[in-house]
């Protein structure tokens, strides 16, 4: 049995994210609208120089762009939102911790939209409850 497993790929990673997305409360997925979320093995040495990281590990996900609270009608165009979800670390964390890997895939993305949002942590905390 176990020596035909094998991690998720990066794909799989990805259609685990929007399956998550599509089961989180709608008007929070309604407010999610136009973001995207891409999964990479890691990120790049730029956002790694960014935050100071240790290690490649470091960050499981990140938020890229302007959020809600500072968005405006009047905004010239922009680029889109981006959340980005970190593979290798992600796996790592999973390997490391007694927790399902969809659960870990689904707090990293809701903290990462939280991030968006401006939310707190309890109020992310209670979007990831609703979600189950």
């Amino acid at each position: 049995m176990w020596t035909s497993a094998k991690a998720p790929s990066l794909a799989e990673i990805e259609v685990m994210a929007h399956d998550i997305m599509a089961r989180l409360p709608k008007t929070f997925r309604d407010l999610c609208e136009g973001v995207i979320v891409r999964v990479e093995d890691f990120p790049t040495d730029e956002i790694l120089d960014q935050i100071a990281a240790e290690s490649e590990f470091d960050l499981l996900g990140l938020f890229q762009g302007t959020g809600l609270p500072h968005q405006s009608s009047s905004d010239v165009a922009r680029l889109p939102n981006l959340i980005w979800l970190y593979r290798r670390p992600i796996l790592d964390y999973w390997a490391e911790h007694d927790e399902m890997l969809g659960d870990i895939v689904r707090h990293v993305l809701v903290h990462e939209i939280g991030h968006h949002f401006g939310l707190s942590d309890a109020d992310m905390a209670a979007i990831e409850a609703a979600s189950d």
